[in-house]
């Protein structure tokens, strides 16, 4: 699904405009954002949580040319789903 496609899905589902589905769909995802960058946890109950992680710097291979490279450290989004999102699921 796409972002338009969900803009829409939830229009129709909360009896929305598209323009107000799109600004709640936007601030939703800023508030996860925000809330990665300063807490690194955002809990959705049943839903899922998102998590910020740390990578460790660590050194790999160019697989074109074979050469060593370095590759640093850096915090990447996580997502574990909850119970009743892993229910629907199945």
């Amino acid at each position: 699904m796409s972002k338009t496609e969900l803009v829409e899905f939830i229009a129709k589902t909360a009896n929305l405009t598209k323009a107000d589905a799109a600004r709640a769909l936007d601030a939703t995802i800023q508030g996860v954002t925000k809330g990665l960058k300063s807490e690194g946890k955002v809990a959705l109950v049943g839903f899922g949580t998102f998590s910020a992680k740390k990578r460790a710097a660590r050194d790999g291979i160019n697989p074109l040319t074979k050469a060593k490279i370095h590759i640093p450290a850096k915090t990447v989004a996580s997502f574990k789903a909850g119970s009743k999102l892993k229910e629907a699921l199945n």
